[in-house]
């Protein structure tokens, strides 16, 4: 019985000893299970509806020029930037005037070298200065009409073209009783429908230019008159403004090289007068066929190969 007892005791010891040495082991099992396992994959973010971009809406388009349809071909040219005449004729033009310190300055030179000029006025001015007007006339110079206010009226609408166009109209003939028969668009901004029916409505001729020195824009003598004389030539219609003290300074020395020249001055109505087609040159007679080049026996030598030259040898 004693032994029996011992026995047990053994047994159970022997059990308990067993379970304990496990235990680590199953700790450490339970750790790596856990370690081994991945985590649930993070659900994926429903990505928000896209919210449809309104379309841009397109330009409004600029307002229409007049709608009097452009003249057909055929019809009276009334356009013109420069004339093809026989002769060193040119027109000299003033634009945005008159200028109360610088027209009088001005038609003194001209007067005294006995030119013509064209002034195409700003209505505004002329409202300010009518004696002037008056006196651009009387001394012989052409007047032309160069909008009320100076806008652009390549942009404008309809009715404010023609209320721009007929103020200054009236005004001329009121400060001077001369009815203008040229206009010049403000930076030669005008249509081929608007040319077409400011033609058709007051019988205008539309004078752009050839020669432009930019006196607006560099206000220096010297280089308003370099511009003037570099790009005049004949049946050329010049463009500057008298509004300028600067472009006013540089005529007298302008005007004396153009004469020294041999330029002859005319208002843009007598060179529009003296416009003519150009004539067409005559063509050319066809050159012949160039003939093929062929090598000269007596003078080329017949190729030869060059010996190759050795390679020097290397150095040591």
């Amino acid at each position: 019985m004693q032994r029996l007892s011992l026995a047990v005791i053994a047994g159970l010891a022997a059990i308990a000893l067993a379970a304990f040495a496990l235990m680590p082991h199953r700790a450490s099992a339970a750790s790596n299970t856990a370690k081994a396992t991945p985590a649930p994959a993070a659900a994926k973010a429903t990505p928000a509806p896209a919210t449809p971009v309104p379309a841009t809406p397109a330009p409004v388009a600029a307002t229409p020029a007049p709608s009097t349809p452009a003249a057909p071909s055929g019809t009276p040219k009334f356009t013109y930037s420069s004339c093809h005449v026989d002769g060193p004729y040119v027109a000299i033009t003033f634009d945005d005037g008159p200028s109360g310190p610088n027209t009088p300055r001005l038609l003194d030179m001209l007067k005294e070298r006995k030119i013509h000029a064209t002034f195409f006025f700003v209505g505004q001015c002329v409202a300010e200065y009518p004696d002037i007007v008056k006196r651009i006339v009387a001394e012989g110079h052409e007047v032309g009409n160069h909008s009320w206010s100076h806008p652009d009226l390549a942009k404008m609408s309809d009715e404010a073209v023609r209320n721009e166009i007929q103020k200054t109209h009236d005004a001329i003939v009121q400060a001077c009783g001369v009815t203008p028969k040229l206009m010049r668009p403000p930076y030669g901004a005008f249509t081929a429908r608007q040319r077409a029916w400011a033609n058709g409505t007051w019988g205008y001729k539309i004078i752009l230019w050839d020669v432009d020195p930019l006196d607006w824009k560099i206000r220096n003598s010297d280089h308003v008159k370099a511009e003037i004389l570099k790009q005049t030539q004949s049946g050329s219609i010049t463009l500057s403004h008298d509004i300028h003290k600067t472009t006013v300074d540089a005529m007298p020395a302008t005007l004396d090289a153009l004469i020294a020249k041999g330029f002859k001055f005319v208002t843009v109505s007598e060179l529009i007068a003296m416009d003519h087609p150009a004539t067409p040159k005559p063509k050319g007679t066809p050159k012949p066929p160039a003939k093929p080049a062929t090598a000269d026996a007596s003078t080329t030598p017949p190729a030869t190969s060059a010996p190759a030259t050795p390679a020097p040898a290397a150095k040591p």
